[in-house]
Order: C-alpha cells, then sequence, then structure tokens
C-alpha cells in the first residue's frame, strides 16, 4: 500500500508550517496555488532511509455557510480516507476545543493510525499540559513545534519504525507495474480502454488495495505488466475542484505501487506546470519515467512542430531531459502501442545491470579525454567504476578526492553514461567515494 501522511486539523494551528518542514521546504510540492479553495500541498518526505508522501489540507470547518470552507471539509475528508496515516494537528496554545472535539469523530470514522500532533508546545510548560489530547481518544499524542523543529524528529522516529514500509521497489505480484498518470482529462482512462480494448478474453481484473482502484493484467503482443489505473476518478462531488484532489490523490498513490510511470500531457494545453510537478515526485521515488505527450491529432504542425515543442519540454526538464517523448493520440490510435513498447525498455533500464569491465572500459577513457577540474591546486584521479546491487541503477566512483567532484562534471559524467549504456528514462545515482 502506498505510504500517504496526511496533515489535518482545523484552521490556523500550523499544517502548513509542519508540512514544510517534512518535505525540507516545498520539496515536490505538486500543486501550489493561491486561494483558499486550491490550499493544498503535496510533497516528498524521507526519514530513516523510508519514504512517504505528505499532503498539506486546508483548515476543517464543519456546517460552515460558506462555500469554500465546504469544498475544504470534502478535500480534507477525501484526504483521510486515502491516507495511510493521519496526523491530526491542534493547537498546545488554545488547548481542545469544540471544533477539535468534533473532528475527531470524523477521524475516528477512518478507523486508521491517527497521531495527535500538539503543535506551538515550545515551552516546558505547553509541552506537560499536551497530556489533555490524550481526552481526544487517540492513544499518539506528540508535542511538538512546527517552527523550531522541536519533536518532530520523535514523532517520525515512530512514525518509520511502525506505519512507514521498507522500499521493496517492486509493484505488486512478479510483475512490472506501470501506471498511467496526469492531469484531469488529459486521456488517462481512454489510453487505457484503447490499450485494453481489442481482446478482453486475456485480461484479467485484480482488485486493488485502495478502494475503487482496479490493476489490469496486460500480457498483449509478448508484453505481460500490470497496468496501475488511475482513471477512475469517483465524481461524488458537483465541485469540479474535488474531483481534480481525488484525481491527483489517486494518482500519487499509483506513483508510489509503480515501477514505471507513463505521464500523459495534453498538447492543446502545453507543458505545464502540474505535468512538471508529477515528473518530479516520479523522480524522487526513483521511478522509470515516460511523457506521453496526447491529443496530438487536435495540435496544427508542421514537420517542425514536434522537434520544437520537444526542445521547449528538455528545457523545462532541465537535469530530467533523459525522459522519453512520445507525441501520441490515443483518439486515433497513433504510437499508443510504441508507449508500451517504451514503457517496457525504460523498466529494462531501470533494473539494468552494467558489467564493471565495460564501465571501466568506457568511462575510464571518458574521464582521461575530459578529467576533473583541479579544486585549489588538487587533481583528482578516479581510479575505479562499479555499479552497486541496488534496486536502481547506482553507479559508485573511486577517487583520491571525492569531495570536489563538483555538481557540473557529475552532470557530464551522468550524461555520458547515458550516451554509452541504454538508461533513457532511468533514474540514476553517481557515487563518489575514496579509493
Amino acid at each position: 500500500m502506498a505510504d500517504i501522511v496526511a496533515i489535518v486539523g482545523r484552521p490556523n494551528v500550523g499544517k502548513s508550517t509542519l508540512f514544510n518542514r517534512l518535505v525540507e521546504k516545498k520539496q515536490a510540492i505538486m500543486d501550489d496555488k493561491s486561494g483558499v479553495t486550491r490550499d493544498r500541498h503535496y510533497g516528498y518526505s524521507e526519514w530513516n532511509g523510508k519514504h512517504f508522501t505528505v499532503i498539506d489540507t486546508g483548515g476543517y470547518v464543519k456546517d460552515s455557510d460558506d462555500i469554500f470552507e465546504k469544498e475544504i471539509c470534502v478535500q480534507v475528508e477525501v484526504a483521510i480516507r486515502e491516507a495511510s496515516v493521519i496526523f491530526f494537528m491542534v493547537d498546545a496554545r488554545e488547548g481542545i476545543t469544540d471544533q477539535d472535539k468534533e473532528f475527531a469523530n470524523v477521524i475516528r470514522k477512518a478507523n486508521k493510525p491517527v497521531y495527535v500532533v500538539v503543535n506551538k508546545a515550545d515551552s516546558s510548560t505547553l509541552i506537560h499540559a499536551s497530556g489533555e489530547f490524550y481526552s481526544l481518544g487517540f492513544d499518539l499524542v506528540f508535542p511538538v513545534s512546527s517552527v523550531s523543529g522541536s519533536g518532530t524528529g520523535e514523532i517520525l522516529d515512530d512514525l518509520t519504525a511502525h506505519y512507514i514500509a521498507e522500499d521493496s521497489g517492486e509493484s505488486a505480484g512478479d510483475l512490472p507495474g506501470i501506471a498511467i498518470i496526469g492531469k484531469p482529462n488529459v486521456g488517462k482512462s481512454s489510453l487505457l480502454n484503447a490499450l485494453l480494448g481489442e481482446e478482453r478474453s486475456i485480461v484479467t481484473e485484480i482488485a486493488g488495495t485502495t478502494r475503487d482502484s482496479i490493476n489490469t493484467r496486460y500480457n498483449l503482443f509478448g508484453k505481460d505488466f500490470m497496468l496501475v489505473d488511475t482513471a477512475g476518478v469517483r465524481k461524488r462531488a458537483k465541485v469540479k475542484e474535488d474531483i481534480e484532489f481525488y484525481s491527483v490523490m489517486r494518482s500519487i498513490k499509483a506513483l508510489q505501487d509503480s515501477d514505471v510511470v507513463l505521464v500523459m500531457v495534453d498538447a492543446t494545453q502545453g507543458f505545464e506546470s502540474q505535468d512538471m510537478n508529477l515528473i518530479t515526485l516520479a523522480h524522487r521515488y526513483k521511478k522509470g519515467i515516460v511523457t506521453l505527450v496526447n491529443k496530438w491529432d487536435l495540435v496544427q504542425k508542421d514537420t517542425k512542430t514536434a522537434d520544437t515543442l520537444k526542445k521547449e519540454i528538455n528545457e523545462k526538464l532541465g537535469p530530467l531531459d533523459f525522459i522519453p517523448i512520445l507525441f501520441i493520440s490515443v483518439l486515433q490510435k497513433q504510437r499508443i502501442f510504441q508507449a508500451v513498447e517504451k514503457a517496457m525498455e525504460v523498466y529494462e533500464n531501470l533494473h539494468r545491470r552494467i558489467p564493471t569491465s565495460e564501465l571501466n572500459d568506457v568511462m575510464l577513457g571518458v574521464i582521461k579525454d575530459y578529467p576533473p577540474p583541479a579544486i585549489k591546486g588538487k587533481y583528482i584521479k578516479i581510479k575505479y567504476i562499479t555499479q552497486l546491487p541496488t534496486r536502481t541503477p547506482t553507479i559508485a566512483f573511486f577517487c583520491n578526492l571525492p569531495q570536489y567532484i563538483n555538481t557540473s562534471y557529475q552532470r557530464y559524467l551522468e550524461n555520458k553514461l547515458r550516451e554509452n549504456f541504454s538508461l533513457a528514462g532511468a533514474p540514476v545515482k553517481l557515487i563518489f567515494r575514496t579509493k
């Protein structure tokens, strides 16, 4: 099950401050738009070698006449349903309020692990007084100060010890897991249906761990993998914002449970910040990635249009420009099976093992042609290279002064690795150690 921690509570208790601390100041934020109706953030957090997604929600105000507050309540309830752990934040200075008591009843119905995070406990008096929050009926009560960070280490130690699973790097079962994610209305559902619509007799549907989620086995044309379905957005609310919120949450869970992520982009809208944020989060979770620019049939184009757009996307991707980009039309079934081929290629790259002899033959020659720049008159000599036995490609470079390898040279080495070995779409980590 995907590990998602939702930070919830009434307004102005410090949820966003804690969120920023957990994700180290807006790390991998997926949606950050002004205004209370869109006041929600998604981020990546790591502690004790385990990683998880953190969701910041708006303040919960039940039975409000304010249309915005009603919408926030719906989004908070969605977050509670979809999260694996709940951080229920309260205010140590104000003590237990009637709103806290009412909201505790809402949370209790979810029947999930709940941490009562007593924020603003920035004095010994308030820390001792936080014991009153046990009366809310939850066993895990932690006094913290989101501003200073006091107490956050203790709560994260407990969280990762008991509720955050080790990342095995495998999707459900032994088959590769491929997730289709993207903004609403980019064609996720249509792509899924187009891929599975030919010969349903050899397709089996397997119920997922989350409500409404169906993981579908695809075994056509010599390919065999699980499609992690993010297409089923439950339109239980009338407000469009709620539908989008649910869609993004489902995409996060599918992303975490997959090996390779197909990020769908709407060609008529261009490559937007939300597309970039989804790719960034997938990369942080060390997933293989393919970008699919859908609705290509609706774009007026000439022979240079695809190259121009690909260049624009790569410029926005920056260091992530190793991700394959395909221009498809689900409606016209243009290149959709090439997308499957590319996804499986990226899966192979994700698990590629490069023989040490090949690594040294190629990369030592590359390094000889362009050696690391000297720092403070000291020359850096890289003597040996090997791939470590990790889930995703991790290459270790042994040298005399690893601390002096700068970022630009690391980028150069990564580019050369990708030029000489099949690593398209796969994250690559470089490690520099003393020989």
